[in-house]
Parts: C-alpha cells; sequence; structure tokens
C-alpha cells in the first residue's frame, strides 16, 4: 500500500512538473509574440553595456559581409555631377551585384519564372536589415556625431553598434538650405549645420517669429528609445536624447538609418533611410502603414512614435515630449513646408529672346547668390 502511494506521488509531481513546463513554453511563446518592449530591465546598465561593447565587433562584421555580398561599395565618383552644395561628387555606376557568371543582359532576357526557379533575383533588390535588426533603433554617421559632440558636447555615439554605409555614399555634409519664401539667397546653410547653438544668429532677419518658433523646436533634443536618461538606452552616459534635426539634417538628411515603428514582430520591420523635408510642403502621405496626412500630424506624433518604436509605454518611462499641436507642431511644421529643393543651375529654358539656363535667368533678375 505503501509503495503505490509513493509511486502515485511520484506521478503526481512529474506530471504537475510536466505542466509547469508547459506553461513556461506558452508564456515565453507569448512574451517573444508580444507587442511591448521589456519595461523592467533585469541586469545593471554597466553588464548590458560590457555584453553589447563585446559583441560590437561581430555584429558589424556580419552586417558588412552581408553589405559586400550584396553591393558594390566602392568610392567611385561620377564625373562632373556634384550635390547641389558643389563640394561633393555623386556616386556612379549600378551597385547591385550579380551572381557569379550572370550579367544584366542575359538577366533581362529571363521571365520572373526563370529567375525565381533558378533562384537569379539580385540579392542588392532584397530588403536591407538594420545594423542589428533584432535591436534597431537610430543609428547615426560619424561626420554628424562628431559635429554635434563639438558644437553641443552632446554625444550621438551608440555602444552597441555603428552606421553601416560608406561616407562617399551618403549625403552631403553640411547640406544646403534652400527657402521656398527666399529664393534669391540661394543656399542658407552658410556652409554649417543647424544647432541649437546658432539657430538664432543664422535665421533671424530671415523667418518671421512662428517659423524661428518651430526651428528651435527643430533643433532641441527631447528623449529617445536609445539617448535618454534610463537604464534602457545605447550611450555610455545619460542623454538629453535627439533632435528632429539629428536625423534631418538642416532640413534635409544625412543617411542615418532606423526601423519603422509601425509593424510587429520586429524581423518584419523595415529599415528606412531618413528622407529629406525639402519639398515637404507639396508632400501628402508622412509615414509607411500609419495615418499621417498632413506635415502637422508627422511632426506632433513622430516624437510619440518613431522616437520610441511606436511604443508609448516604454515613452512614458524614458521621458515623451508630448507637442501642442496649436503653438508647437504647428510651428514646426510651417519652417518644414519652407525648405525646398535646389534649384536647377544648368536647366535650359527658353525664355523671351533666347535659351538661358536656370542659372543666368535667376542673376539677371537678382534671384540667385553665389
Amino acid at each position: 500500500m505503501l509503495k503505490k502511494l509513493f509511486n502515485s506521488t511520484w506521478i503526481i509531481m512529474g506530471a504537475l512538473c510536466a505542466s509547469l513546463i508547459a506553461l513556461g513554453a506558452a508564456y515565453a511563446g507569448e512574451a517573444i509574440k508580444s507587442s511591448y518592449s521589456p519595461v523592467v530591465i533585469t541586469e545593471p546598465f554597466e553588464e548590458t553595456m560590457s555584453r553589447m561593447k563585446a559583441a560590437k565587433p561581430g555584429v558589424m562584421k556580419r552586417q558588412m559581409d552581408l553589405l559586400n555580398e550584396r553591393y558594390d561599395l566602392d568610392n567611385r565618383p561620377a564625373k562632373g555631377v556634384m550635390m547641389s552644395g558643389g563640394e561633393k561628387p555623386g556616386q556612379e555606376g549600378v551597385r547591385a551585384k550579380l551572381p557569379k557568371g550572370m550579367t544584366w543582359e542575359k538577366l533581362a532576357l529571363m521571365t520572373p519564372e526563370e529567375m525565381r526557379k533558378k533562384d537569379l533575383w539580385p540579392i542588392g533588390f532584397l530588403p536591407l536589415p538594420h545594423p542589428n535588426h533584432p535591436e534597431g533603433g537610430m543609428v547615426f554617421p560619424k561626420f554628424h556625431i562628431d559635429e554635434i559632440k563639438k558644437q553641443e558636447g552632446r554625444d550621438l555615439t551608440r555602444f552597441d553598434l555603428d552606421l553601416d554605409l560608406p561616407d562617399h555614399l551618403l549625403p552631403e555634409f553640411p547640406s544646403p538650405i534652400y527657402l521656398t519664401t527666399r529664393p534669391d539667397l540661394g543656399d542658407v546653410s552658410q556652409g554649417k549645420i543647424v544647432t541649437m547653438m546658432n539657430y538664432y544668429e543664422m535665421f533671424n532677419g530671415i523667418l518671421n517669429p512662428k517659423q524661428l518658433e518651430g526651428l528651435r523646436l527643430l533643433v532641441t533634443a527631447f528623449p529617445q528609445q536609445q539617448f535618454n536618461q534610463t537604464e534602457d538606452r545605447r550611450s555610455e552616459l545619460p542623454s538629453r536624447g535627439v533632435t528632429c534635426f539629428d536625423c534631418h539634417l538642416n532640413g534635409h538628411t544625412n543617411g542615418a538609418t532606423h526601423l519603422v515603428g509601425d509593424i510587429r514582430p520586429q524581423e518584419f520591420r523595415h529599415r528606412l533611410d531618413i528622407p529629406t523635408l525639402r519639398g515637404v510642403n507639396i508632400q501628402r502621405l508622412f509615414g509607411s502603414q500609419r495615418a499621417l496626412k498632413s506635415i502637422e500630424d508627422f511632426t506632433e506624433f513622430e516624437q510619440r512614435a518613431a522616437y520610441f518604436d511606436g511604443d508609448p509605454v516604454i515613452a512614458t518611462k524614458k521621458g515623451v515630449n508630448v507637442l501642442e499641436r496649436g503653438s508647437q507642431a504647428h510651428f514646426m511644421a510651417e519652417f518644414q513646408a519652407l525648405l525646398d529643393f535646389p534649384p536647377a543651375p544648368e536647366a535650359v529654358f527658353n525664355i523671351e529672346a533666347g535659351e538661358v539656363t536656370a542659372r543666368e535667368y535667376c542673376s539677371l533678375h537678382g534671384l540667385w547668390k553665389a
């Protein structure tokens, strides 16, 4: 009798353990699928930083191996083709690589079914992952990091990874600024990047007070997912955060990267390279899947969404900056709507007496300042 009772006890305990294991597995599965970022951090910040710093060389090697497998990253400047600032050449050539022995001419003769069957689709056309896709977050080019640190003492260095694209494939730095309201001034950037340290002296007398206040907010740092004061950050020291113009440099772009915030799970999120703000006055959609229908929508919700990977819970922890629509978001949007495309100085127009370039026409009418 005692032996039967003993055996029954072990059977019950075994069943209980199996149930707990199954429950734990189910909970783990649910945790992996969660839409939310973890709020409670279970290891000291120093351990997190040490672990990620140690992993960084491997992370960057894996990403650079992927880029070199897919693309020609060589520095091949195009002759006579400069970016709008006139200092940095554009790059030339097809950069997506083809399988060995394949040419674009051969590929052009194939049907989609043939390409699929022989697995010849150029891998350079596949979605490009973030430098560390499971981690994600904002990553800035080194030239921008160095300049912001010099001007403001604010460090945008991540201890866990760097931007993966070489500088010669990135936009010119600093980017010129052209205003729809003052085409006569040409590039108003003065060869500088606009920051909190110089925006007022650069634009006082050019912008109206509302636009000037909007610009001030665009160069003001606010907490962000990777740059904040908590232990859940990716900067070595607590950070004031990032500004709108850290990504949209001078109202254009510096090639910084991030992941869209509106898709889950993490592996389905698209990498994005920061777009320019030039011409947003004629743009009608400002998000990927998100319902951002105006530049005011984009401005108001970008800090609540993109800054914190679309997670308002973690945003509360890290210090979300809630913009007031009428006196902040609208002011910021008004300045952004002034950002114009570069002029096309060599475009030829048949104006009145004969053919002239846009540069010549603007010079004749006092609309061009070199």
